[in-house]
């Protein structure tokens, strides 16, 4: 059958230029390579056009269909041919689009409902010249309709951040819980490099891209912590991350337009988790040292055992520093300025066990409002920090206050033991930990008070 008969036209375009398709054949094309089954009837209801996508679901060709008039005898059941073949000819006369849903019989005898829509087709005059009917199998329409509302409600109202990001790595779709999550707007993260988004986590981010992009999705979701650049942002988070590849479903090859990137913040349950980890680290850390301390019979160095288990995981160094002339006693009377002797400190080199440097008994040369005195002063600890300068300005700020050079965040706790004072034990941390934080410090008092009950024993 030609092209013409199959799409019930003629060759009202002309042949065209040498080398050109003609408009019949062109429109027979356009027709054949439709997605969707598509037929057309005239104004008394024979059929003009019938494409591939009808012949594949009803199996009906078109040299078959093409001159019927309506569905009547052979696409319908006889019982049902006038209610569809009216409702079907009822849109010429009606504005728009109808939709409805029929079911049509299948050249081998079985049945397949199938969703259409149809319009009616106007003449030069304006007048009504016909319908056309696109339709389609019910399930392939439930389906498409299904992914397409999966689609909406992720990228509206899902309770996890949802990105689409394209395949230069920056965001085409955000979600509103991603855009919260970001501290941006919905559009307004649009095209961006993840960079400008992201202040840390962005090269582990970037590289989970990538590998999704060339590899595909990752077998399980992977835990990434980063920091928003967001004004109200500065807090790492942790989000817990899944990551599939999209690709054209219209190229004959896998197309990857991009990766779907999904994510929901575990911040809390991962803090939870390590705060936990750290507290049971710690508490078997005091419990090998009381039993190591149980086994020293000079109580001073049972006091530096302790020093030791203390200062694994926790700081770099620590040192121990006693009041000079005995226990500091509250009174009435004004106290006495405060003067310190170094009694221990752990080796600011190599890593090994404390070392005892009080035989000599000098004062430790503290500048004023150094924390170890105000610590003993005030009989609570202290914490001090160089804060964002220059590491030549960080090590001189150790210096100064007769610490290791390489020290930014320190923590004094006073040595107390039956009401008295005895002296201070500092921690101290390197540039590549984390400042001393609460949690820390009930720690170092823990500590401290071990250290003291020690000290208090050797005093005696």
């Amino acid at each position: 059958m030609s092209a013409s008969r199959r799409s019930g036209t003629t060759d009202e375009l002309g042949p065209g230029e040498p080398g050109e398709p003609c408009g019949s054949d062109l429109l027979a094309a356009l027709l054949d390579g439709m997605d969707a089954a598509l037929c057309a009837f005239d104004a008394d209801g024979t059929v003009t056009h019938w494409n591939r996508e009808a012949e594949r679901i009803l199996g009906w060709t078109a040299a078959e269909a093409v001159g019927r008039h309506g569905f009547a005898g052979w696409a319908v059941r006889s019982a049902d041919a006038e209610e569809v073949q009216a409702r079907l000819m009822s849109v010429m006369h009606s504005p728009g689009r109808q939709v409805h849903e029929f079911a049509l019989v299948t050249k081998d005898g079985g049945r397949v409902l199938v969703r259409t829509q149809s319009a009616a087709v106007r003449g030069p005059d304006g007048k009504p010249a016909g319908v056309y009917c696109a339709f389609s199998e019910v399930h392939a329409q439930i389906d498409l309709e299904r992914s397409i509302a999966l689609s909406e409600a992720l990228l509206e109202d899902a309770s996890w951040g949802v990105v689409l990001v394209d395949a230069d790595l920056r965001p085409a779709v955000v979600n509103a819980h991603a855009a919260r999550a970001l501290g941006t707007g919905r559009t307004s993260a649009l095209g961006r490099p993840l960079g400008e988004l992201l202040e840390q986590g962005v090269e582990e981010l970037e590289a989970a891209l990538t590998h999704v992009l060339a590899e595909g999705a990752p077998p399980a979701p992977a835990e990434m912590w980063v920091t928003v650049r967001a004004p109200e942002g500065g807090q790492r988070r942790c989000w817990r991350s899944g990551f599939l590849r999209l690709a054209s479903p219209l190229a004959e090859e896998p197309v990857p337009l991009g990766v779907g990137w999904l994510f929901r913040d575990v911040t809390e349950a991962r803090q939870a988790e390590q705060e936990a980890a750290l507290l049971r680290f710690r508490t078997n850390q005091l419990h090998r040292a009381a039993r190591a301390a149980a086994e020293c019979e000079d109580p001073v160095e049972a006091a530096t055992v302790h020093l030791d288990f203390a200062l694994a995981g926790f700081a770099d160094h620590a040192l121990v520093d006693r009041v000079a002339g005995g226990p500091r006693a509250e009174c009435g009377q004004a106290p006495a300025p405060v003067r310190l002797v170094r009694l221990a400190a752990t080796p600011a080199g190599a890593p090994g066990p404390s070392l005892l440097t009080g035989a000599a008994g000098l004062p430790v040369r503290y500048p004023a409002g150094h924390p170890a005195p105000q610590c003993v002063e005030r009989a609570g600890t202290v914490r001090a920090d160089a804060g964002p300068v220059p590491a030549e300005r960080a090590r001189e700020w150790a210096l100064e206050r007769q610490w290791p050079g390489d020290t930014v965040h320190a923590l004094c706790a006073v040595l107390r033991s039956r009401g008295r004072t005895l002296g201070v034990v500092t921690f101290l941390r390197g540039a590549g930990r984390n400042r001393f934080e609460r949690h820390d410090t009930a720690y170092a008092e823990d500590v401290a008070g071990r250290i003291a009950a020690a000290l208090d024993l050797a005093g005696e």
